[in-house]
């Protein structure tokens, strides 16, 4: 299961916020996933050769990105080994990426929220550049709530197949194949 992290409504479609949704729509289109009906979140179903994947958009907004992993409690997927969250992270560089196989939320709401329904942070995750943090902002969470830049959105654009490719390695290879794969592709210059 692959869970790709933003926000709801055409206000915050072009957010930094949203990096998540970005790769899970690349995904949904890379893997021509069929689209399902659920309250909490945009659902989509299919198989990468053998593997049968989801790939959930909560609609429940940032803050709430858990509440929409609710029914998780009632099945046998392991999160550890079965669970990708993609979020963005504005303590990564703009044109980079991290996958890592657990670690804490830090300070990023939908994190947070989803730690709190699976009381674990023993996930993997893909991290999102998003940063960093311009001089003059002082708030994060203004930071990734606002519009890209002009640029930027591009610069995410041409590393959504290769974040893509990553996550295809995760469902076929695993974790540690993916992050050794991928991670020091993902590293800048």
């Amino acid at each position: 299961m692959i869970v790709g992290l933003g926000n709801p409504g055409r206000k915050y479609a072009n957010t930094r916020h949203n990096a998540g949704f970005l790769v899970a729509d690349e995904l949904v289109s890379r893997w021509s996933l069929s689209a399902s009906g659920k309250p909490e979140a945009d659902w989509f179903e299919g198989h990468v050769g053998d593997h049968e994947v989801f790939v959930l958009k909560p609609q429940t907004y940032m803050n709430n990105s858990g509440q929409a992993l609710h029914f998780l409690s009632m099945t046998n997927l392991d999160p550890s080994r079965q669970l990708l969250i993609i979020a963005d992270d504005f303590a990564i560089p703009l044109g980079t990426f991290r996958l890592r196989p657990s670690g804490s939320a830090g300070g990023h709401n939908g994190l947070k929220s989803v730690e709190q329904e699976l009381q674990t942070n023993e996930y993997a995750r893909l991290r999102v550049g998003v940063g960093p943090l311009p001089t003059g902002i002082g708030d994060w969470a203004d930071f990734v709530l606002m519009p890209w830049d002009q640029g930027e959105r591009e610069v995410v654009d041409d590393l959504l197949p290769t974040m893509a490719d990553a996550v295809d390695c995760w469902v076929t290879e695993g974790i540690e194949v993916s992050m050794n794969r991928f991670n020091r592709k993902a590293s800048p210059g």
